[in-house]
């Protein structure tokens, strides 16, 4: 798997923060449920790592990623449990050669032009504007458009089903990451039915 073939899975990319082992199979098969096959399993949480491995094991047509990859330690951590890709909040050397030894698709968060072009000069094409609101949101995405023709972005930080289409519709943007479609009091409730619904009411919005 490519980062163009993480990014092309869905329209949307659930960021979720697992805080108990017992909800990661639930909600995957929520998400599956509500038309959604892909999962990045932030590391916020002490679940987290289990989580991934567990979705991993048990749910093959699940695509599960790992989020908040800050080193080379938890990068490997996150592989040996299962991650198919990870996310990134930011980039650096340190990430770009652990994709390369550990053959794992990184998609690393980017928040200016200089960041853009390291990516791009280490043979990334595929990035995370991130945070995406307070980093210029679609205006930063098209003013990068025209020097960096080529790359191309997940928005996530502020993405909601009220703005996403404007994300959505840009051409160097082919998903967004989000949290609102995984509310925490949803799964704290254990309201599965109600991510369920989320999904399918954001899917069915995009245009």
């Amino acid at each position: 798997m490519t980062a163009y073939d993480v990014m092309q899975i869905s329209p949307i990319v659930p960021v979720i923060a697992l805080e108990h082992l017992d909800d990661a199979l639930p909600l995957a098969e929520a998400l599956l449920e509500g038309g959604i096959s892909i999962m990045e399993i932030t590391l916020r949480t002490e679940a987290g790592l289990n989580a991934i491995g567990k979705i991993s094991k048990s749910l093959p047509q699940m695509n599960v990623g790992a989020g908040t990859i800050i080193n080379i330690d938890c990068f490997k951590r996150a592989v040996n449990e299962g991650a198919e890709f990870v996310f990134s909040p930011g980039i650096n050397a340190e990430l770009i050669q652990s994709s390369f030894d550990l053959d794992t698709p990184l998609i690393p968060g980017v928040a200016t032009a200089s960041e853009v072009m390291l990516a791009l000069n280490n043979g990334i094409e595929h990035c995370k504007l991130f945070p995406a609101i307070s980093a210029g949101g679609v205006e930063a995405l098209k003013s990068f458009s025209g020097p960096f023709a080529s790359m191309h972005f997940c928005p996530t930080g502020g993405i909601n089903i009220e703005n996403m289409n404007d994300f959505l519709s840009l051409d160097n943007v082919l998903c967004v990451g989000g949290s609102w479609i995984v509310p925490k009091q949803a799964i704290r409730e254990k309201n599965f039915a109600h991510i369920t619904e989320l999904c399918k009411v954001a899917l069915g919005a995009i245009h």
